[in-house]
């Protein structure tokens, strides 16, 4: 496939968009526990909907599956299962410590372990950062960092402003932090899933999936995510009693039951979404594609934080509190206009050698 690293970047916006709306849906089910709602969303973000569009997506999809090696295969599927933990970290870290803090540490980690993790250990660092319009590309990835570490400030101050943790009886600050950097790490680890999953997608590639072979290698990914998840909220609904909500003996009418199973369809849906559109940005990317993970979580943070913005949370913050958010989101978004352009320019320059 030709290279088209501003096209990239486009498919990377659309994926973190919809990463950072995914789990609005959750505020409009009722009379449901989270692990309830967190079981059905994941069915659909880790299982049904990466199958669906895998078999949509990918010719002779389950026959590459099944003659995938079993080394890219089995170590996809395992460190898909340790992002899993990751995830379910990342949900409780929001309840000691709030959205805010929670997602600017564990996606700012995930963000630069993510992206240098599989250079280190395949050796590529020099290599890659040789390359024309690394230089640019280098820039835009500091930027980035910068801009990750401005959101984590702008984070922390909003919660001191606001103080609305305080009066919390879940907020705890030492095990917040201790699940969010957890988080982070293992986060970090989805990543390097993906890309222990690469020959599958280039058997997709040899089979004519073209831009969407990426499709094959998710799904081997996002299982290995979604076993541990179904086995960890099956046993926590069944000692909490929760999995009765699923059916009419909870006293929930049905047609609740029906729009919860919707709007948690729906968070999965959305979840999914941002890996979808992160394969098809990923290909576009040519030379660079290694700062496709870096790419997307300053996408995601960008657009969860100025839906925050749209939503008024940061209505009542300090003046100073608010500027640091604002320079934040303009170092986000100048890094994604750096990174795009540099790869655009390396590209430029790499194939007029040829």
């Amino acid at each position: 496939m030709t290279s088209n690293p501003l096209l990239g970047t486009f498919f990377h916006a659309i994926g973190g968009a919809s990463a950072s709306t995914c789990y609005l849906p959750s505020q409009k089910t009722k009379q449901w526990s989270w692990g309830t709602f967190w079981l059905v969303q994941s069915a659909f973000a880790w299982l049904i909907m990466p199958l669906i569009i895998g078999y949509l997506t990918v010719p002779d999809f389950f026959e590459i599956l099944r003659d995938a090696p079993n080394n890219a295969f089995w170590g996809a599927f395992l460190l898909g299962a340790v992002y899993g933990f990751g995830g379910m970290s990342f949900g409780f870290a929001i309840q000691h410590i709030g959205y805010s803090l929670t997602y600017s540490i564990s996606i700012g980690l995930s963000a630069i372990l993510g992206t240098m993790t599989p250079l280190l250990l395949h050796g590529q660092v020099i290599e890659y950062f040789n390359r024309p319009g690394s230089s640019i590309v280098l820039l835009g990835m500091i930027l980035s960092i910068l801009g990750i570490v401005f959101i984590g400030v702008a984070g922390f101050k909003k919660e001191k402003d606001l103080g609305e943790l305080k009066h919390s009886a879940h907020f705890n600050m030492k095990v917040g932090l201790a699940l969010a950097i957890a988080a982070g790490f293992l986060s970090a680890v989805f990543n390097i899933s993906l890309e222990t999953g690469q020959p599958i997608a280039d058997m997709a590639a040899q089979h004519g999936a073209g831009e969407f072979e990426g499709n094959a290698k998710l799904i081997v990914s996002t299982a290995g995510c979604f076993v541990v998840n179904l086995i960890w909220f099956l046993v926590a609904g069944w000692k909490n009693k929760t999995l009765k909500e699923f059916t009419k003996a909870s006293g929930i009418p049905f047609g609740q039951r029906f729009k919860n199973t919707l709007w948690s369809a729906l968070a999965g849906t959305l979840w999914f979404g941002q890996f979808f559109f992160y394969g098809l940005g990923h290909v576009r990317m040519g030379n660079f594609q290694f700062i496709s993970w870096v790419l997307h979580m300053s996408m995601l943070i960008f657009f969860s934080y100025g839906v925050g913005l749209l939503m008024k949370e940061w209505k009542q913050v300090s003046k100073r509190t608010y500027l640091i958010l604002i320079v934040a989101l303009v170092l986000l978004l100048a890094s994604s206009v750096i990174i795009s352009y540099g790869s655009y320019y390396g590209e430029q320059i790499l194939a007029a050698q040829k």
